[in-house]
């Protein structure tokens, strides 16, 4: 059994049902009954057209399943509606169940269980252990989630950078539990690109392929950190770099800049340098110059500090640096960086510890923790 092909059709299955006017929840439920049905029947039997045999299949259990209630005449007229399955709305089916999933009248937390559950085809439990919350809250999540977009109708386009903004959460949390999550959310990324054609889409895709090549040099073998300027690049997957410079190129000649082109940008030009002493910072403040006009997120302004004092020295970075909230998500860390590239370690090793008591996890605060100490002990 092709357990690849049942998760690549299942999207666009689902989104069929719900076009034809099934409820989303109980779009779901067939469709999940007719993937067992599948499992059962194919490897005796497989079917000339998977995809139209779990459209019919998923229609028949969705009907079976509605026929008793009150809103049986309404179901069953939809059957004489509908045309027979065929493969033309496919990419628009698929794209409307990423829209769906990614309702603005949902939360970030619920678009990106119910993405990972009706598109993803992702388990609730897997879903649950890569959270690491408990499988029966994970359970709850997904049902409001579902009831919260059940009766919406696709009578408009969708949000395209909502969707966007789902998918790159889901690609941020990497890899948890069983479940790599980075890489599904390229894969997502990658289906989706495929049924819409839209530069920051292509843009998205380029960023995540980007960080996911420098996968393999974040860690030491002990599990800590290695930051940007001291990975080992020969452990950078060169393949997955030339094929997000290339789908950023491409995204780039249409002269339609959004953020994550913007993003990518950045990332192409850490990945381009040989050695980190090589990278090209000028280039990179300019793109932050750019991505900055683009969004209003302070984190922005802060890397753009960063850069500025890789491109500029330390001095010019910390004055940029002086310009916004202290309060930001590692504002000390980043002062404590340029402090040191500056040779103020005592400034340095004092808001090391500091960013270490502030940092979101226990790698980085160990990473923090390190530095701290190696510059106490000079």
């Amino acid at each position: 059994m092709n357990e690849a092909l049942l998760r690549s059709l299942t999207p666009s299955v689902l989104g069929i049902l719900v076009r034809r006017g099934a409820d989303f929840a109980a779009a779901e439920d067939a469709v999940q009954d007719a993937l067992v049905e599948a499992v059962r029947v194919w490897p005796a039997d497989p079917p000339r057209d998977p995809k139209g045999w779990l459209i019919t299949a998923a229609w028949r259990k969705f009907l079976d399943a509605t026929r008793a209630e009150t809103a049986r005449r309404r179901r069953e007229d939809l059957v004489d509606e509908v045309p027979a399955p065929g493969p033309a709305p496919s990419a628009d089916d698929t794209l409307q169940l990423y829209f769906l999933c990614a309702h603005p009248s949902l939360t970030p937390s619920s678009a990106v269980a119910l993405t990972l559950r009706a598109v993803g085809g992702l388990t609730t439990r897997q879903i649950a252990r890569a959270y690491l919350v408990p499988e029966a809250t994970m359970a709850q999540r997904i049902s409001r989630a579902k009831r919260t977009v059940s009766g919406v109708r696709f009578d408009r386009p969708g949000d395209v950078a909502t969707v966007l903004r789902v998918l790159y959460l889901v690609f941020n949390e990497g890899y948890s539990g069983d479940v790599d999550l980075a890489a599904e959310a390229i894969r997502l990324t990658r289906q989706l690109a495929a049924a819409i054609d839209h530069p920051e889409v292509s843009g998205l895709l380029a960023l995540m392929l980007l960080h996911h090549a420098r996968r393999a040099g974040r860690t030491a073998p002990d599990g800590s950190l290695v930051p940007l300027a001291e990975q080992d690049r020969t452990r950078w997957d060169t393949g997955s770099i030339a094929e997000g410079v290339e789908i950023l190129q491409a995204a780039l000649a249409r002269d339609r800049l959004g953020e994550f082109q913007a993003q990518a940008a950045i990332a192409a030009l850490h990945a381009d340098a040989p050695t980190a002493e090589e990278t090209d910072w000028v280039q990179i403040v300019e793109w932050y110059d750019e991505l900055a006009g683009l969004t209003d997120n302070p984190v922005v302004r802060l890397n753009r500090a960063v850069a500025i004092g890789e491109a500029d020295g330390p001095r010019a970075g910390l004055a940029a640096l002086a310009t916004l909230d202290d309060s930001l998500p590692r504002h000390t860390a980043a002062a404590a960086y340029l402090h040191e590239r500056a040779g103020d370690l005592t400034t340095a090793a004092r808001l090391y510890a500091e960013a270490a008591g502030k940092a979101p996890t226990l790698p980085e605060r160990d990473h923090l923790t390190r530095r701290a100490a190696r510059l106490n002990a000079r």
